[in-house]
């Protein structure tokens, strides 16, 4: 994998304050969500930061609106 190749799969991941901002939640909610097993965190490869697949994220607030238009309980 040239590098590339790496920036463009990086690309399609969000920091943790990016994704909390997103979410319109904090980094430290964001964190909790991941040790609960709410949302997945991946690892960035050089240092190890939380990064957030912003697909997931996109389907989370999908489902969260859904929810709210139906006045179903969501985990989130």
């Amino acid at each position: 994998m040239d590098e590339d190749d790496q920036e463009r799969q990086l690309s399609e991941y969000m920091t943790v304050q990016q994704a909390a901002s997103m979410l319109g939640v904090s980094s430290s909610t964001l964190r909790n969500w991941d040790r609960m097993g709410k949302l997945k965190a991946y690892r960035h490869p050089f240092n190890g930061y939380r990064l957030y697949l912003q697909t997931e994220l996109e389907k989370i607030l999908k489902d969260v609106a859904q929810g709210v238009n139906s006045d179903a309980k969501s985990s989130f």
